[in-house]
């Protein structure tokens, strides 16, 4: 069977979803597909327990696919990034530094959300656009390309013919590997813990990043659970550690937690399972092939860090967007696509460079390394110029 189509999606995560719903709600005509139905509960087998923060920027992106006024409803805001050095002798807190949205404007850096939800509310609105069609259990098996179309060959075996293929299949993209686009991969050791708990002490819509050695322990605010303050978590450490921490016994497992969060919150109460995820970071060499755009982490992979990642997928959505409705004649073609990797890539490279010189900061375990740590902390922190200007470059803002 043959079908035509502007844009074929390989990938329905986050990114995939929400390119659909985008791309569908400016007019064009959409087929997304994923080898794995999306779970979008949060007590189903293999729910993605991570959770998202959309900065500022994203919003923009996420009213015109219209689905700001379905996730506004569940959205916990990020007034505040705080961090915490506590890479003293004992695991306490020697700096507390609050970055505070209210000092560059009215709103607050972002708003939080899990990933199951954002994948429950963003497939309910593709549901809703006559244009795009979903299709969970079916995988890109084929890519052909010429300079008027890409020809891809599904699972199901249909064979589509669209003006532009969106690669947003992950980070070992099949559609980038067909394009024959290589990747630079970086490998720290590292492990991430993901899971939400509950705490007697209140957030206050703060996102706490905690530093001693091993990675950063952040909390990032949730909406109350059971009339408790409530938080997910990501907890980075080295590969070992984090398969160590996995495997405890909850009541053991609660007691690392409440040394590792410095106390800060009270005894923590875990209310989800724990989930492990692997800590890279990617560049593609490119952005673009022939008839073909890399989105999100097909494009980049970067530790969950400052809220980045998708939030950097946001802005290759709202790059994309912006270049097919000037020119929806000339969707998919290389003057586009070239605009697109020129406009993306270095900027991402520059994030991702950024980040890595982060996280390797936060690995440090040498005391004196540590001690150099925090005086980098404060002095950044002291001069006001210097952190609105932080502040700004975190959110994408000019």
């Amino acid at each position: 069977m043959r079908e035509t189509t502007d844009i074929l999606i390989s990938g329905g995560g986050v990114a995939g979803l929400t390119a659909a719903a985008a791309f569908g709600a400016a007019g064009f005509r959409v087929i997304c597909v994923d080898p794995a139905p999306p779970v979008t509960g949060a007590e189903e087998d293999g729910a993605d327990l991570r959770t998202t923060a959309f900065l500022q920027p994203a919003r923009a992106v996420l009213e015109a696919a219209g689905l700001w006024e379905r996730l506004a409803p569940h959205a916990a805001a990020l007034k505040v990034m705080r961090i915490v050095d506590a890479g003293g002798e004992a695991p306490e807190p020697r700096i507390v530094k609050d970055f505070d949205a209210a000092e560059i404007g009215e709103e607050p850096f972002g708003w939080n959300f899990p990933n199951w939800l954002l994948r429950r509310e963003t497939v309910a609105r593709i549901a809703e656009l006559p244009n795009v069609s979903f299709r969970p259990g079916v995988a890109t098996a084929g890519v052909l390309t010429r300079t008027d179309a890409a020809l891809v060959t599904l699972s199901d075996g249909t064979t589509v013919s669209a003006r532009l293929l969106v690669a947003a299949d992950g980070r070992a993209s099949p559609v980038r590997e067909a394009a024959g686009i290589g990747v630079k991969t970086t490998r720290y050791g590292q492990k991430a813990l993901a899971f939400a708990v509950t705490h007697p002490i209140p957030h206050d819509n703060v996102s706490t990043e905690i530093h001693r050695t091993g990675g950063p322990f952040t909390l990032v605010p949730l909406p109350d659970r059971d009339g408790r303050p409530c938080s997910a978590i990501v907890w980075m450490e080295t590969g070992p550690e984090v398969l160590r921490l996995a495997a405890l016994p909850v009541a053991e497992f609660e007691a690392e937690m409440l040394a590792r969060s410095a106390g800060l919150f009270g005894p923590l109460t875990l209310v989800t399972r724990r989930s492990v995820w692997p800590i890279i970071s990617q560049i593609a060499d490119r952005f673009e092939a022939e008839r073909i755009a890399l989105l999100a982490e097909a494009a980049h992979v970067v530790p969950p860090i400052g809220a980045q990642g998708l939030n950097m997928s946001l802005a290759d959505l709202a790059c994309l967007v912006d270049l097919a409705k000037a020119a929806p004649d000339r969707l998919g073609e290389r003057a586009m696509l070239l605009a697109y990797h020129r406009r993306r890539w270095p900027e991402v490279k520059a994030r991702v460079t950024g980040i890595d010189l982060l996280n390797r900061t936060s690995m440090l375990g040498a005391r004196p390394l540590r001690d150099l740590r925090a005086g980098a902390l404060n002095a950044l922190y002291s001069l006001a110029p210097v952190r609105r200007t932080l502040m700004k470059a975190g959110l994408g803002m000019r």
